[in-house]
C-alpha cells in the first residue's frame, strides 16, 4: 500500500467539458496535451515522470498508456490471454503500477513532428508490419501506441493512409466497407514474406 503515495492521479470528468487553458499540474507544472489523444489520467513516478492514459477516439473504447520518462507504453492487457483494449479501468490499474516501479527521470515533452517527418513515420509503420499469408486489415488504434510521436488526428492518419495507398498500390489498398460505408485499409500480402 505505500507505494501508492507515490503515484498520483486525476480523472478528467466526461461530464464537464475540458477548460480552455489547462491546468498545470502541480507535481510537475506540465500542461501538455498531444494533438489527436484525449488524455483521461496522469500518474506521475516518484522522480516525477508523467504516465498518461489517453484515449485516441471519441468512444473512449481503447486507452493507451504512456510514460513520458521511459517510453513505456501498454494499448492491451499483459495479465489477460486475449485482450481487445484496455479499458479504463485496468489502463489505470497499468499506469499506476508502472508509476509506482519506473525509476526514469522526467524527459522533454516530444516535439511535434512536422507534417513530412509523421508522414513519413506512418510510411515507415505501414511498411513494417507483419503481413502474414494473407490480407491483414488495418485498423487506426493500430497507430496508438505512436500517437505521442505523431501527434495528429485521425482524420489526419486516415487521410495520409489514403495517401498511401494511392501512392503505393501494392502495399496498401483502400476501400468503402459494404457494410458500414466507411473507408477500410488492407495491408496487401507480398509473395516472400
Amino acid at each position: 500500500m505505500a507505494f501508492t503515495l507515490f503515484s498520483r492521479t486525476r480523472a478528467r470528468s466526461t461530464l464537464e467539458p475540458p477548460a480552455v487553458e489547462p491546468e498545470p499540474w502541480p507535481e510537475t507544472g506540465e500542461t501538455w496535451t498531444p494533438e489527436g489523444v484525449t488524455v483521461v489520467e496522469r500518474y506521475t513516478n516518484q522522480t516525477g515522470a508523467v504516465v498518461f492514459v489517453f484515449s485516441t477516439d471519441d468512444q473512449s473504447y481503447h486507452h493507451v498508456v504512456a510514460c513520458l520518462g521511459c517510453h513505456y507504453a501498454q494499448s492491451t492487457d499483459p495479465d489477460k490471454r486475449y485482450s481487445s483494449g484496455l479499458t479504463l479501468t485496468d489502463a489505470g490499474r497499468i499506469a499506476n503500477a508502472h508509476a509506482t516501479s519506473c525509476r526514469a527521470l522526467p524527459r522533454d515533452i516530444p516535439a511535434r513532428p512536422d507534417d513530412d517527418a509523421a508522414r513519413e513515420q506512418l510510411r515507415i509503420w505501414v511498411r513494417s508490419m507483419p503481413r502474414r499469408d494473407e490480407d491483414v486489415r488495418l485498423y487506426l488504434r493500430d497507430f496508438n501506441l505512436g500517437r505521442l510521436i505523431l501527434q495528429r488526428t485521425n482524420a489526419w492518419i486516415d487521410t495520409e493512409l489514403q495517401r498511401l495507398a494511392d501512392d503505393e498500390p501494392t502495399v496498401l489498398h483502400c476501400r468503402r466497407s459494404e457494410y458500414s460505408g466507411c473507408l477500410e485499409f488492407l495491408i496487401l500480402h507480398q509473395p516472400g514474406n
